[in-house]
């Protein structure tokens, strides 16, 4: 609850300030994937890598207010028609401003076969937003949840302690758990070439469906962010405030500690076809392992420097990684990209082929589209994904990649492969998707750190040479996953869905099967991931 209360009066302190409509699109990969044709075509340089998105661009609008209109047929209709179907709840314009709030509701009721289980989710949202003028945009979105998961989903949040990418979970019976969740964003635009934005919510860098950078797997964080574009350059510098439960916490650091980081990425559109990207990010901390205070470093104020040479000057007291990213449109419908992320590097052990657990490093490549075999609006996505053992993993437990529990870039963590493809079709108010996900990593076990769990000290590892991926307790994934919705009203994604998902997780010590069915009332643009990996040995 203080989350929440913070993120609001930090959003109106914001609101307060301003004197002078750039709309801002929650990032969710389903509604995404439709503005394929645009991002991805030959003739544009749309900057397509760092989202959310701010849809002020001509090249998206049109698209954009199609999606967002669909089923305006300019006819008079009853109130209670254009409510359910064209406008929001609440939805005010006038010529320097407009206010829409809505009721979010997500209902869903389900049955693991497998497990014999019903499951469900309850859960009630609130969102309220607005534009002031042309430059200035605002949004709170707020649930309050509650849900019986299948079993795989409750053995990661029992061993975490963390509803997949929400919040800290409350348990109130076998399976069954409440808990909060809260996005608050305000973005200003002074000039076309700069946005500033503040509150609570992620980020995700990249053209794939995972990220090996920063993706937007792990809970919301309060956030100012400052995002340039001049030409085919886009610049972003983002200073965050996490909490860290994982580590042990002290009680003159309240409950969790406290962590921060700084991110820079600057994506450069080299043509209409080709771009390349380059990341770094700092993950710093107040409190040290020992309990011992350390006061800001204000070197890492500067938005304008890449951090790595900052924090190597400082006797490298934090953890830096570093990353690039890259796409190539093949044509119109075909985009090959990827990305290369540097956790840790020494050449000697690098190029010297002895596995040895320093090399930390990830990299992902994939192809992704639109209009497969000629079929309009049959967006296709496949992809691979790779992390090194203890990649992500650092010295001290609170300097570790993560925020609030969870992986800030692939949930999966380290020490694995991952082979993922993703199918969307849309067909007037029908969205038709379905995922095809076959992984392979290593857990600890026996006591010993393989590299796969980040919140171990990689310094301790279970050998020094030899390493690779898939080590200790290797253990298969097959993650398959359909839906169908029937859109009712695009503004806030209301749908009714129905889903199905077959999960099988085998290893030698356990063998984890699930089967199940969902039908559900679904609204809001968020990504809810539920094709996860088991974090520890059961």
């Amino acid at each position: 609850m203080k989350k929440i209360f913070s993120s609001i009066a930090l959003l109106f302190s914001i609101v307060g300030v301003v004197k002078s409509q750039s709309a801002y699109q929650p990032y969710s990969y389903q509604f995404y994937q439709k503005l394929n044709p645009d991002v991805y075509s030959t003739k544009t340089r749309e900057h397509s890598s760092l989202k959310p998105y701010f849809i002020d661009d001509s090249l998206l609008m049109h698209h954009y207010d199609s999606l967002m209109n669909y089923g305006s047929d300019g006819k008079q209709h009853s109130w209670g028609y254009r409510k359910l179907f064209n406008e929001h709840l609440i939805d005010v314009r006038s010529p320097g401003s407009t206010f829409y709030a809505d009721v979010l509701p997500d209902f869903v009721a389900g049955r693991d076969f497998s497990g014999k289980l019903t499951t469900g989710t309850t859960s009630v949202g609130l969102q309220i937003g607005g534009t002031v003028s042309n430059k200035f945009y605002y949004n709170i979105t707020g649930y309050e949840s509650s849900a019986i998961t299948p079993e795989y989903l409750s053995t990661y949040i029992n061993q975490v302690g963390i509803v997949p990418g929400q919040a800290y979970a409350k348990t109130y019976r076998t399976n069954g758990y409440d808990w909060s969740y809260i996005t608050a964003v305000a973005s200003y635009t002074p000039v076309k070439y700069l946005n500033i934005s503040a509150g609570r919510d992620k980020t995700f860098i990249g053209d794939g469906y995972r990220s090996e950078l920063l993706s937007d797997y792990a809970s919301p964080y309060l956030f100012f962010k400052l995002t340039g574009t001049l030409g085919n350059v886009r610049y972003m510098a983002m200073w965050t405030d996490m909490n860290d439960p994982v580590a042990s916490s002290f009680a003159s650091d309240n409950i969790y500690r406290k962590k921060f980081g700084v991110f820079h990425y600057l994506d450069w559109n080299v043509s209409n076809r080709l771009s390349v990207g380059f990341f770094d990010a700092i993950i710093s901390y107040s409190v040290d392992d020992k309990g011992h205070k350390r006061p800001f470093d204000f070197s890492y104020a500067n938005p304008i420097i890449f951090l790595r040479p900052v924090e190597a000057s400082n006797g490298s007291p934090d953890n830096a990684f570093i990353g690039f990213t890259g796409k190539y449109k093949i044509t119109d419908n075909i985009t090959a990209y990827g990305q290369f992320a540097l956790d840790e590097f020494s050449a000697s052990q690098f190029f010297s082929h002895l596995g040895s657990y320093r090399n930390k490093y990830s990299w992902q490549f994939g192809v992704r589209g639109s209009e497969l075999f000629g079929v309009k609006a049959l967006n296709y996505l496949f992809e691979y994904n790779t992390a090194k053992p203890y990649t992500y993993s650092e010295r001290s437990y609170i300097e570790n990649y993560s925020d609030n529990g969870e992986p800030l870039a692939h949930p999966w963590g380290a020490n694995f492969r991952e082979l993922v493809g993703l199918l969307n079709y849309s067909f007037k108010r029908f969205d038709f998707s379905g995922e095809g996900d076959f992984g392979r990593y290593g857990l600890d076990v026996n006591g010993l750190n393989y590299g796969k769990d980040i919140f171990q000290l990689y310094t301790h590892p279970a050998r020094i040479n030899g390493n690779y991926t898939g080590q200790g307790l290797t253990t298969n994934l097959v993650y398959l996953e359909g839906k169908v919705a029937y859109l009712l009203n695009p503004r806030y994604n209301l749908r009714i869905e129905l889903g199905g998902i077959i999960r099988t997780e085998n290893n030698s010590q356990f063998t984890d099967k699930t089967t199940m069915l969902t039908i559900g009332l679904r609204s809001s643009f968020r990504n809810l991931y539920t094709d996860l990996a088991s974090y520890k040995t059961h």
